[in-house]
């Protein structure tokens, strides 16, 4: 468990980095342009990166070892912040932020690149999870990932905002320049006992979509979970174009940083909450509960221009967030053989952040040229006004209440299929993989057989399987 803790803590320090410049960069490009529409793009594009790499990560993870793979995230990373910092120096503002021009593009999409590299380590993360800690405290474990998610997003939400208006873009390159080299400096110094992957002698392509489709296969009603948890990313693309803008007209961006910061501490409570109970009996249950609760919360808390109904219903919605991505994590680490986690991560995250951009690059100029202006006209106020109320953004409000809604009858639909219940029961009696059919092609992509009962020891030993010699078939803990 130290030296789970210690990943941990260096993951900590990676996703403070890339969160607090991805919300610096969005923070300044709306403010500059007033444009929901180019908030939009940037949240599309960025989940849209997610999952067009999401199956290279995930391929990677398991080819290499998870420190190697780490070490070259953090690299990567601070080498696209660092170019992004150049492109600051020798390009003028105005050129930066034209959405007409090349360099808006160029500027963001090195910006969104060195983020996007960043989720290659949250993979890896996942992964030890299985080769670090037992499997009775997954859960738990999965649990202490969203606490330091919680603190991450806290943190970056209140300096963010306070870089932006206080020393604006320029420092905040700088800022994020230097924390991405200290991760990496930290992450040197440490040691995951691991053995190398045996990988295919016949060299599997980068993208290993054969055998993360076969590893998805392998457990019966593994893709209904991923598929549930496409849910919460459906109304995510929602709140990626349109919840700074909605903040920012209630608050300015420093007090907006750091109502986020405050409301963050949801993802903390949540975290922490799991990390001591667990998710119950039935993860998948709780996973659909949890997103009914927050497609409610999603309809609601823009149901008047209140600001503390706004800040309120963020808090709350946080507070769920690290129980749907606990729930999928846990089943996942329970049904799929360790050497393949890999490429079923980043399969689910691949899959998962499709629907974000699709939302986002749908809704943003919906909001924006059609939306916005109806509920701004007589005609939109006299329909909608007895619901919504009245104030700024009400257009915005309208989005977010179908939003919520139609994610609740999703959710709801989701209980009544034949996948939850064969899936609930899987988790439940703790059926391993079977050995034959998917899961045999899954096993020959890595080019290495499994334990009969389809489990492998990774998964059911902790490092048993992986720690070098003189430490297996000892615990991490």
């Amino acid at each position: 468990m130290r030296t789970f803790l210690h990943v941990l803590a260096n993951t900590m320090i990676a996703n403070v980095t890339t969160s607090f410049l991805w919300f610096a960069l969005t923070f300044w490009v709306y403010l500059e342009t007033r444009s929901v529409l180019a908030t939009g793009i940037i949240g599309g594009a960025y989940m849209l990166l997610i999952a067009l790499f999401g199956m290279v990560f995930g391929t990677l993870v398991d080819r290499h070892r998870k420190h190697r793979v780490m070490v070259l995230s953090s690299v990567v990373s601070l080498a696209a912040f660092t170019i992004a910092g150049v492109l600051y120096a020798v390009q003028p503002e105005a050129a930066l932020l034209d959405l007409g021009g090349p360099w808006f593009w160029v500027f963001t999409g090195v910006i969104l690149f060195g983020a996007v590299v960043e989720n290659m380590r949250n993979i890896a993360l996942s992964t030890t999870v299985t080769l670090l800690v037992p499997e009775e405290r997954h859960a738990n474990a999965n649990g202490m990932v969203g606490t330091v998610q919680g603190l991450a997003f806290m943190v970056t939400s209140v300096f963010s905002g306070l870089a932006i208006g206080l020393v604006g873009m320029g420092w905040t390159l700088v800022i994020a320049i230097a924390l991405t080299l200290v991760a990496l400096v930290h992450l040197l110094f440490v040691r995951i006992p691991e053995e190398k992957p045996v990988v295919d002698a016949d060299r599997a392509p980068m993208i290993d979509l054969r055998g993360s489709v076969a590893a998805v296969r392998a457990a019966p009603g593994l893709f209904a979970l991923i598929l549930f948890s496409t849910f919460n990313n459906l109304i995510g693309g929602v709140y990626m174009a349109l919840m700074d803008p909605y903040g920012l007209e209630l608050f300015p961006v420093e007090i907006w940083g750091i109502v986020l910061g405050v409301t963050a501490t949801g993802f903390i409570i949540g975290g922490l909450v799991i990390a001591k109970w667990g998710l119950g009996e039935n993860p998948i249950r709780t996973m659909l509960l949890v997103v009914i609760v927050m497609g409610l919360l999603g309809a609601l808390f823009t149901i008047r221009d209140w600001w503390l109904l706004y800040a309120l219903g963020i808090w709350a919605y946080m507070c769920l967030i690290p129980v749907v991505e606990a729930a999928e994590q846990t089943v996942i680490q329970k049904v799929v053989p360790f050497r393949t986690q890999g490429r079923v991560f980043g399969f689910a995250q691949a899959f998962e952040a499709a629907a974000a951009p699709v939302t986002a690059f749908l809704i943003a100029p919906l909001a924006e040229f059609w939306i916005i202006p109806y509920m701004e006209s007589a005609g939109g106020q006299a329909t909608w006004g007895w619901l919504l109320g009245d104030g700024e953004a009400r257009g915005i409000a309208l989005v977010f209440l179908f939003s919520g809604l139609i994610m609740v009858a999703l959710a709801l639909a989701a209980f009544t299929t034949r996948s939850y219940r064969m899936l609930s029961t899987e988790f439940r009696e703790g059926v391993p993989p079977t050995a034959g059919g998917a899961d045999q092609a899954a096993g020959e992509a890595d080019g290495a057989d499994r334990r009969p009962d389809g489990v492998g020891d990774g998964a059911r030993d902790g490092v048993a399987e992986s720690a070098p010699s003189g430490q297996g078939g000892r615990r991490a803990d």
